[in-house]
């Protein structure tokens, strides 16, 4: 049976409608209309939401975990919790994040991670749209807490083993530019439809150009684990806020970056080109005390996650970053939304799939109130909360 999802109002999120009309076949949205212009069909079902905002289900394209596990554990319900409690949080696609860790442990997260990719996971869970690789081909200087024993060079072959682990579901790769090979294995994976994000990085201004030009197109957690910016040599900050190449994503929850440089952050990357991302562990939505992220403990006091001083992830939601985002720079929620999810879609080339709502995408939403706190949440045309 056909499915009819009327609101308050609809955020496309490009769009606004009022009185919105979306209708539901398999899973696929068919019609977006106005309820002013539209008749509703007697023969389907109706879920009427008059007060909610209703928006494309968000994406995460780079999150570790949550609900108490962490997606390297390699482990069907370890995974199926990690999706349960997105869900709560608007949630509806996702990139599962891996950190450096030895190569083996890898490989089997990535193999792991990758067949339940090609199996299309559970309709009524958040889907993984492929695998964003964060390390080991990073920075020794700005690597955060990824552990220096299982840093690697960046190496078109070592890529590759990657790469076939993971049935060729690598999405997405943080990257430091500067290092030896860096260029020629962004280059590789621009040729496999793998964004090359820059970050965990130290390098100069030009080094970051040369990442760039190589096919580098995105910048991982703008500000963290970066080379600071100087007004001499702006460094990779100055190459991720001014060019226009580069979409970036940022952790706004407070913690990572002040609020005021959220608002900086917005106002160099603008509507077009911000992402908002969690980088949340398993330690999301429990109590505070000990998690793990990869291999090593994290410890957990209110929103600060912890390695050896060293921030390590968030607790961060990303319905909580767009109401953060409303808070720190006094966005709208419209334009907000955007950034977790038509600007996501964008950057991993999938606009006609997901968020977005118009006929042909799949019809994953989430409902909202005004003021940005999740009410519902619809994946695949079901509701899952």
């Amino acid at each position: 049976m056909k499915t009819a999802i009327t609101a308050g109002t609809l955020f496309t999120p490009l769009e606004r409608i009022d009185f919105p009309f979306v209708l539901i076949d398999e899973g696929k949205i068919i019609a977006v209309s106005s309820r002013i212009e539209t008749e509703l069909p007697f023969d389907v079902r109706h879920l009427d939401y008059p007060d909610l905002v209703l928006a494309p289900g968000f994406i995460d394209i780079h999150i570790h975990g949550g609900s108490g596990h962490d997606v390297m554990e390699a482990d069907d319900a370890a995974l199926a919790a990690v999706e349960t409690g997105m869900a709560k949080h608007g949630v509806t696609s996702y990139l599962p994040t891996t950190v450096t860790a030895p190569e083996d442990r890898i490989l089997r997260a990535l193999e792991h991670l990758g067949a339940t990719i090609a199996q299309n996971g559970n309709t009524k869970r958040p889907h993984a749209i492929g695998i964003h690789l964060e390390g080991p081909f990073i920075s020794h200087a700005k690597r955060g807490v990824h552990p220096p024993e299982n840093l690697v060079p960046p190496n078109k072959e070592i890529f590759q083993k990657y790469w076939d682990a993971s049935a060729g579901t690598i999405r997405m790769m943080t990257i430091a530019p500067e290092l030896p090979g860096a260029t020629e294995t962004i280059a590789e994976a621009k040729q496999m439809n793998v964004h090359s994000s820059i970050g965990h990085s130290d390098a100069t201004y030009s080094e970051a150009l040369e990442g760039i030009n190589a096919g580098a197109d995105h910048a991982t957690h703008t500000f963290n684990a970066m080379r600071p910016l100087d007004h001499r040599e702006p460094g990779i900050l100055g190459a991720a806020l001014t060019d226009d190449r580069l979409t970036a994503d940022l952790i706004a929850d407070g913690v990572h970056v002040d609020p005021s440089i959220v608002k900086l952050f917005l106002q160099a990357k603008g509507p077009e080109r911000a992402i908002l991302i969690t980088d949340a562990i398993s330690a999301t939505g429990m109590p505070e005390g000990t998690y793990k992220l990869g291999a090593f403990e994290v410890e957990v006091r209110g929103d600060r996650c912890e390695y050896q001083g060293k921030l390590a992830g968030s607790v961060l939601t990303l319905d909580r970053a767009i109401r953060n985002v409303m808070d720190f720079a006094g966005w709208k929620l419209q334009e907000t939304i955007r950034l977790a999810t038509f600007n996501p879609a964008r950057l991993l080339g999938i606009t006609g799939i997901k968020g977005v709502v118009v006929p042909g995408c799949d019809a994953d939403l989430v409902l909202l109130s005004p003021e940005g706190h999740v009410m519902q949440t619809i994946i695949a045309g079901e509701i899952c909360l």
